[in-house]
């Protein structure tokens, strides 16, 4: 069993940054890919960016020039640094954490057996 405890987000401008956190209990966190989604308002939920348990980062197209993940296994903890943001990245973003070993299989929400409690990102124009 694993729960996820995410920190930061807020209001910001465009072109501001913005570090969002997730801090995991439980056993084994190393053995977890630990990924991000967010979901706008009347949208499906979106991936950003994933860690896979192997070390590997993957991201998608629209977030890899602005986005990192990064991850400390001795504090269970994984972190997306967002610079650059633009106001379409207004969303509630969401951490997971999944027994996922494939770029491909990380992209898909269905993947994660564990989620956080969402933390609100608005970025304004």
């Amino acid at each position: 069993q694993v729960q996820l405890v995410q920190s930061g987000g807020g209001l910001v401008q465009a072109g501001d940054s913005l570090r969002l956190s997730c801090i995991a209990s439980g056993r084994a966190f190393s053995s977890y890919t630990t990924t991000w989604f967010r979901q706008a308002p009347g949208k499906d939920p979106q991936f950003v960016a994933a860690r896979l348990s192997s070390g590997n980062s993957h991201y998608a197209d629209s977030e890899k020039d602005r986005f990192t993940i990064s991850r400390d296994n001795t504090k269970n903890t994984v972190t997306l640094q967002m610079d650059s943001l633009k106001p379409e990245d207004t969303a509630i973003y969401y951490c997971a954490a999944g027994r996922v070993n494939r770029f491909a299989d990380s992209e898909r929400p269905t993947s994660y057996n564990y989620w956080g409690q969402g933390s609100q990102v608005t970025v304004s124009a």
